[in-house]
């Protein structure tokens, strides 16, 4: 038993007793009946010169070189590589082949189905396509690209399509070239030329906004001169206008001062009218005031002694009667508290009556309830007893339902009751019967009226016919009915 370790780069791979498969580890016992190796993780460069055709059968070579390894983060792709590289190595001419195989075999294929001008226009995508369809078949042994360098493509001796390319390209170029140049000697001389006519336009038209602008200036210094002159009126106007407003509103003040002046000499006037007048009337209120001080000594006072105790003995029976009345009070609401407990007492015991009776109607309700269900069970069940009969007897009579209706009839007793009913409604009638023949051969009546008319040889016969019925028909209506025909009619011979 040895202990072994595998460098950073690699992994142990691992066979032998105990171990079903493939073991991959970095570092493990190896125990006696157990061999191991190792594997090199590192990504190995493939270089290939793949010689491929177009669909239009066009010969290239395709350098390129894919940088392939394991995939070391997933388990089940590294035992793949481990047993492609187990006991041959990465770099054996077998895994080489296989590789390169592959990579030749997917880039020719894709190479068929695209034309040269696809190819060579669409590297990026020659290349994305070549990647992801080499990457499918690499999946299968556990390996990845890393990176795929497609180099430029290259002709085969014999197939030129690319050096040809590269001429008419250059070609192209040089007669873009020259049409560029002779684009660019048109332009100079045309911009020249056009530079001359500018330079003449412009400077016609500098001359021609001159004089406009000359002539504006001076219509604006004609304008501004009339606009001073107006406004020198204006202002005068105005200043005269301000001039009468101020003589208008002296006069007006001058008025309204001298008016004020004589209200003023009237009200001093009034004022002093109306002060004597105010000492009058104080010197009256002191007299009336006086006279009263006096009539209040000599009566009021008495007056005054008298109303105090009349209000005392007032006061006194107040108090009596207050007192009277909350003893009243105190006995009313004795009485009606004892009124309420009754009533209380009374509507308790009716309470408990109702409750009594509710629980009466409550139980006597259910009691009618489950009677109700009762009843409707059993209609049920004699509805399906019924119903298992009428089955039953079908089944017996093979589904012959008139045969079923006549015995249902007969074991419900319908027959028997339609027989007692007519029997009932005829009792005591007394009917009568008319019997009457219209045809002179007896034999040969029905005849008659069941061919309605094919035996008639005329009009005449039938019109016999119906004369001959009329006077029977008014006997059995008389007969029936007790009413009279006309008489004209009756006595039409029969």
């Amino acid at each position: 038993m040895v202990w072994r370790i595998a460098a950073a780069s690699e992994f142990l791979v691992i066979t032998g007793w105990g171990i079903p498969d493939i073991k991959l580890a970095k570092k493990a016992w190896i125990y006696p009946g157990q061999s191991f190796s190792r594997i090199d993780m590192t990504p190995v460069n493939y270089e290939l010169d793949v010689q491929a055709m177009s669909a239009e059968k066009l010969q290239f070579k395709l350098p390129a070189v894919f940088t392939n390894g394991p995939r070391a983060d997933d388990p089940e792709a590294l035992i793949k590589y481990a047993r492609l590289v187990h006991s041959q190595g990465k770099h054996s001419a077998h895994v080489n082949d296989l590789v390169k195989g592959i990579i030749e075999g997917e880039t020719r294929v894709l190479a068929a189905s695209m034309t040269m001008e696809e190819i060579f226009k669409g590297t990026k995508e020659f290349k994305t396509e070549v990647f992801g369809k080499v990457q499918l078949e690499l999946d299968e042994f556990g390996l990845r690209i890393y990176n795929a360098n497609v180099k430029q493509l290259v002709d085969i001796p014999g197939h030129e399509y690319f050096s040809f390319l590269g001429k008419k390209v250059q070609q192209e170029a040089a007669n873009a070239a020259k049409v560029a140049v002779a684009e660019a000697k048109y332009n100079g001389n045309v911009g020249e030329k056009e530079r001359k006519g500018l330079t003449l336009q412009n400077a016609v038209k500098v001359d021609a906004d001159t004089k406009v602008l000359s002539l504006k200036q001076q219509q604006i210094a004609r304008e501004q001169e009339l606009q001073t002159d107006a406004e020198t009126k204006v202002f005068e106007n105005t200043r005269k206008a301000e001039i009468a407003m101020a003589d208008a509103e002296l006069a007006k003040k001058s008025a309204f001062w001298s008016q004020e002046a004589e209200v003023a000499k009237i009200q001093s006037v009034n004022a002093a009218k109306m002060k004597e007048a105010e000492l009058q009337r104080q010197l009256q209120i002191r007299y009336a005031e006086t006279e009263t001080e006096r009539l209040r000594a000599s009566e009021v006072v008495p007056a005054t002694i008298k109303y105090e105790k009349s209000i005392q003995g007032a006061k006194s029976q107040v108090v009596q009667r207050k007192q009277a009345a909350e003893a009243t009070l105190f006995e009313n609401q004795r009485q009606s508290d004892a009124i309420t407990y009754q009533a209380e007492r009374t509507a308790e015991a009716r309470k408990q009556a109702a409750d009594a009776q509710a629980y009466a109607i409550l139980k006597a309700a259910d009691a009618k309830l489950y009677e109700t269900q009762k009843q409707a069970e059993g209609l049920m069940a004699m509805a399906e007893a019924k119903a298992a009969m009428v089955d039953m007897l079908l089944n017996e009579l093979k589904g012959d339902y008139r045969s079923l209706h006549d015995f249902l009839l007969l074991d419900l007793g319908i027959y028997q009751d339609m027989a007692r009913i007519n029997a009932e409604a005829i009792k005591g009638l007394s009917p009568k019967i008319s019997i009457w023949d219209t045809s002179s051969n007896p034999h040969s009546a029905g005849v008659d009226n069941g061919m309605a008319g094919s035996s008639c040889n005329n009009a005449l016969e039938q019109l016999s016919h119906i004369y001959k019925a009329l006077p029977p028909l008014f006997n059995t209506v008389q007969e029936q009915t007790g009413i009279t025909p006309s008489p004209f009619i009756a006595s039409l011979p029969p």
